[in-house]
């Protein structure tokens, strides 16, 4: 018996090679199953000569497609993770949780360049990696920019800045592996709650099929954990907060750990900090509230 299910999608480039990927997974576990995809420009991305943090925040690229699903035009839709509102909609959960690809932010030069210069220009619409790279590059001057990856590249080759900070995991999933100069650690730079992970959302109760079909366990926990933490700090969508989940599998079921590094900001002050704590795969959620504990502790 034939099921069609249709994915909506942003109409990126990006966007729709993630929302292929999925559509690839429904299509190899689900028999009969018959996809198509329904595109459109989030407000997000209409908007570009602003930060997100004046418009609005990341919920501006989810909130179309969201009423998209309400209103019954698609089933699912497919979202960065790092993309999604902290607060999960009760009404329109997340299904399933991608397989992840790489997590971290990445350098990209400007065509011509070897390394970057002395008081080098770079180009990022991010106050968290604003905030961390000024810690790597304390001679640079950081400018907006956004876009889709292939505008951005565009504006980067042609003088526009030395060079762009990015995440590794777009650049890969449309063929712009060739374009990075550099990778942080996650110690250098951690990134965006989620990043590398993609989101499938749908109406409640509907699609099961989809937990089976695309869920990673290992995505699940770790965006539990990070997204636990930003939630704790009072990180919203505009917030520079910032977590990433490393698990470490032991040969037992019982031996699986995690690192969770984040990044505490203070929005009256300015300031900001780092930190990291060890814990297991099952207190994911707990592990991201204790470290925006000790993070966000008034320690004088």
């Amino acid at each position: 018996m034939k099921m069609q299910i249709r994915v909506g999608s942003r109409e990126s480039a990006l966007a729709v090679a993630q929302s292929r990927l999925v559509m690839e997974e429904i299509k190899r576990t689900v028999s009969g199953a018959e996809l198509s995809l329904l595109t459109m420009k989030t407000t997000g991305d209409k908007i570009l000569d602003r930060s997100l943090e004046q418009i609005g925040g990341k919920g501006l690229f989810v909130k179309e497609l969201d009423r998209a699903l309400r209103e019954g035009r698609c089933d699912l839709a497919v979202h960065s993770l790092k993309d999604m509102p902290m607060e999960e909609s009760e009404e329109l959960p997340i299904l399933a949780y991608s397989k992840r690809e790489d997590r971290r932010d990445v350098l990209v030069l400007r065509k011509g360049l070897s390394s970057l210069p002395p008081y080098p220009v770079i180009g990022t619409s991010s106050r968290r990696r604003r905030l961390q790279a000024g810690i790597l590059f304390p001679g640079a001057r950081f400018e907006m920019c956004r876009g889709n990856l292939a505008t951005r590249l565009q504006k980067l080759d042609s003088g526009a800045f030395d060079a762009l900070i990015l995440a590794a995991a777009g650049l890969k999933r449309i063929g712009y592996a060739d374009r990075i100069s550099r990778y942080f650690t996650v110690e250098e730079m951690i990134p965006a709650a989620g990043q590398g992970i993609l989101a499938v959302q749908g109406r409640a109760g509907e699609n099961a099929f989809v937990l089976e079909a695309v869920d990673c366990p290992a995505s699940r926990v770790m965006a539990k954990a990070e997204r636990a933490f930003v939630r704790a700090v009072g990180g919203g969508c505009s917030s520079p907060a910032a977590a990433a989940a490393v698990l470490s599998a032991g040969d037992l079921p019982g031996d699986r750990s995690m690192t969770l590094f984040g990044l505490y900001y203070e929005e009256e002050t300015g300031r900001w900090r780092t930190g990291s704590l060890e814990g297991a795969w099952e207190e994911a959620e707990e592990l991201g509230r204790r470290l925006a504990a000790l993070l966000s502790r008034d320690d004088g």
